[in-house]
């Protein structure tokens, strides 16, 4: 109620600040718009009315959003080019700056080698809705930011504010269930970015039974749009495939039984938050509030895909000796194999061993796993358990993975030294069983900790 009473009070001070802008007409020209809107966005920075300056961050947003991809990209240039740091400001105080005036003037040159940027930014935050408008406008310039590097200075200043904006102090978390109103659960349909949803009633099977939760985290600032969800499955055991989690016909497990809570499926939400870390604080809170419901819970575990594999096998990585080699991309994809008892077999003894490789050496920048999803878990404490081939056969799972899936184990007496070993020294920490699939002479080559 407190929200949108602010809301409304915001939207009826920028409707009276509207009538004192004086605002001309809107050019039809791409280019023209993109130059306009930057002078209104000058106009705002050196603006001082409360009323008028909300009124202009709405009509900015607004007229933001009629830009064509053109228009956004030049806009964008203006503001990578024009809203810097204020560099006449900066070198008075640099020219003046010396052993007596250091400590005076540390607190002027902080906030004068700040981009104006930031500011601008936090102007347009106060219009009605502004929050949720700069995540997308943020959506725009990650989707741009690969073809047009100067366009990182951006990225970084908008990082660094939505870093402050959603903090684990901001959000909140709701579990989803089949009372939630349908604007959300549509969202979790529209959202979901692991195992699609089909329908209505492929929703409520992983929402409303007994043994099943889901969970998201909101922010005040975003009118009931969730930022990320997770979706749990409370099973006896730690399962090694996705298809029996998700059967239409499968048998509700009574909860007394329940000792393991599996994290099946985690999707982010917002394109524009990329980047911005929330599914650390997910996890854990999800485990506590799993914890205070279910006490006989001994094992939290995740069924995670392994979305860089076949990349990475197309990649045609060099292997060291002893492992067998690559099988073709093509055969792994195409899924034949396994629907043979015998050639499944076969493959699977060709895959755990450059699966166990692929996780344990494979590195992308920073001397970091390959893998994405492998970064996100191993990064927040968690061991690699159990690597499950033919965990997800179907096309997506294929084509990405070969099938393969991974169980990330969640020790609650050991997050925080996995945590830090695998920060600091880039240990990945892993079960005996992993270890396994690799032959012991070669164990030595990688750094692992049990």
């Amino acid at each position: 109620m407190d929200t949108a009473f602010f809301s409304d009070l915001l939207g009826s001070i920028a409707e009276r600040g509207r009538g004192l802008l004086g605002l001309k007409t809107w050019p039809s020209d791409s280019l023209q718009q993109a130059s306009s809107l930057a002078d209104l966005c000058q106009s705002l920075l050196t603006g001082k009315g409360e009323a008028s300056g909300i009124a202009l961050a709405r009509e900015i947003l607004d007229r933001y959003a009629t830009l064509d991809g053109d228009g956004r990209a030049r806009f964008f240039q203006a503001l990578a080019r024009d809203f810097g740091p204020d560099d006449a400001r900066l070198s008075a105080i640099l020219k003046n700056w010396n052993e007596s005036t250091r400590e005076a003037l540390g607190a002027d040159l902080h906030y004068a080698s700040e981009p104006r940027r930031q500011e601008l930014f936090r102007r347009l935050n106060r219009a009605p809705g502004g929050t949720q408008a700069l995540v997308a406008m943020r959506a725009d310039l990650l989707a741009m930011k690969t073809k047009h590097p100067e366009y990182k200075i951006i990225d970084r200043d908008f990082s660094h504010l939505l870093n402050s904006w959603f903090n684990r102090g901001f959000l909140v978390l709701r579990r989803i269930d089949w009372s939630t109103p349908a604007a959300i659960l549509e969202k979790v349909i529209r959202y979901e970015a692991v195992h699609e949803i089909h329908d209505w009633n492929d929703l409520r099977r992983r929402t409303d039974p007994v043994d099943r939760r889901c969970y998201a985290f909101f922010h005040p600032a975003l009118n009931d749009e969730p930022l990320i969800f997770v979706e749990v499955a409370l099973t006896a055991e730690i399962p090694n495939a996705i298809a029996p989690l998700l059967a239409e016909n499968r048998v509700q497990l009574p909860l007394e039984k329940a000792r393991t809570a599996v994290f099946y499926s985690i999707s982010n939400c917002q394109k524009g938050l990329a980047g911005i870390s929330f599914g650390n604080f997910l996890i854990k809170q999800v485990v506590e509030e799993l914890r205070r419901e279910f006490p006989k819970l001994e094992t939290f575990v995740t069924l995670s895909p392994v979305p860089g594999f076949m990349a990475w096998v197309k990649s045609k990585p060099e292997l060291p000796s002893g492992l067998p080699e690559l099988p073709d991309a093509s055969v792994l994809e195409g899924g034949g194999w396994t629907k043979d008892v015998d050639e499944s077999e076969r493959m699977a003894r060709l895959l755990e061993p450059l699966a166990a490789h692929y996780f344990l050496a494979a590195k992308a920048g920073n001397n970091r796993p390959y893998d994405p999803v492998a970064r996100f878990h191993l990064g927040n404490g968690a061991r690699l358990e159990r690597i499950n081939v033919l965990g997800d056969p179907s096309k997506k799972g294929l084509r990405e993975a070969a099938g393969l899936m991974v169980n990330y184990l969640y020790d609650l007496d050991h997050i925080e030294k996995n945590h830090e070993a695998f920060e600091n020294q880039g240990e990945v920490v892993t079960s005996s069983s992993v270890r396994k699939m690799l032959k012991s002479d070669r164990l030595s080559r990688f750094s692992l900790r049990a």
